[in-house]
């Protein structure tokens, strides 16, 4: 679950009531200093600086977002998009195509006071991601946003060789893709270690190509690493459950892509349902 921080009066105005600070009076209008750009709600990544520019309009401006982490969704008056927090849905500002300021044609338009600033080398620091595939990503995503640490969840996709696939496509079983959610942790706060026996935790290692009823590659188990350090601590988690008698079907792979799910019906599922994922069961094994 997504935890919060404290808002000034300002700030809660603009994030929890959609409204706007004035034009040229926030401190990131004229800012470009290397770094990430988070959610002052949640403390989500954002936007990189690499995607800032300077437009004109009075408010910061981005060409792109971290992909997952900001939703679009249209106003009340079908006029203009809205952009919120994917992770806390904490209201951003809007989102304009066709002005021809960038090459991506994108401004995101973001009041200052709905953004927190961290400068480059803290949040290598402060920020690491993981990505694990465990069965449906509802349930994955349920046990991985709930751990202490845990900055942000999106559901996805990984694993497979089709670009930008939909979940339609994935179901069918034609893209070699699996279910999967990527996490943001304060490894600080939660280790790497600690997240790789979390996903053994709350699934069934053992059922090849599927989970509970989900039946299917697409659901299969898989710990993907992006670094030598996470290939090191999840093969030696999984080589202490082997110990343990557990005939593991769990794979270790290289991540190449992970695709955000963009139907944000997925994201988040439990926490909007208000339920309890039927396959995803929390037993100690450590």
């Amino acid at each position: 679950m997504a935890r919060f921080n404290t808002l000034s009066p300002e700030a809660r105005r603009i994030l929890i009531n959609k409204g706007t600070e004035p034009p040229f009076s926030g401190e990131y209008d004229q800012h470009f200093v290397p770094g990430v750009y988070v959610c002052r709600q949640c403390n989500a990544p954002l936007y990189e600086s690499s995607s800032k520019f300077p437009s004109g309009c009075g408010w910061p401006s981005f060409d792109d977002a971290i992909p997952g982490m900001v939703n679009r969704t249209t106003d009340a008056d079908g006029m203009r998009t809205e952009i919120t927090c994917a992770n806390c849905g904490g209201h951003l500002g809007h989102v304009f195509t066709g002005e021809h300021l960038t090459a991506k044609n994108t401004r995101h338009c973001v009041n200052s006071l709905s953004m927190q600033f961290i400068p480059e080398a803290e949040y290598q620091q402060n920020y690491e991601t993981a990505v694990f595939a465990s069965g449906c990503f509802w349930g994955t995503e349920y046990w991985m946003a709930k751990a202490p640490g845990v900055i942000a969840t999106t559901v996805g996709y990984a694993g497979g060789n089709v670009a930008n696939p939909t979940y339609r496509q994935v179901c069918n079983g034609d893209t070699g893709q699996a279910e999967g959610v990527r996490v943001i942790f304060n490894p600080k706060e939660i280790s790497y270690e600690q997240l790789v026996q979390l996903f053994y935790e709350t699934h069934d290692p053992t059922q090849v190509n599927g989970q509970g009823p989900d039946i299917g590659n697409q659901y299969r188990s898989v710990i993907f690493y992006q670094t030598q350090q996470q290939q090191e601590i999840a093969q030696r988690v999984s080589d202490s459950l082997r110990e343990k008698g557990y005939n593991l079907a769990t794979k270790i792979e290289s991540l190449n892509n992970f695709y955000p799910e963009q139907d944000l019906y997925h994201q988040k599922y439990y926490e909007k349902q208000g339920s309890l994922p039927y396959c995803h069961i929390y037993e100690k094994k450590f």
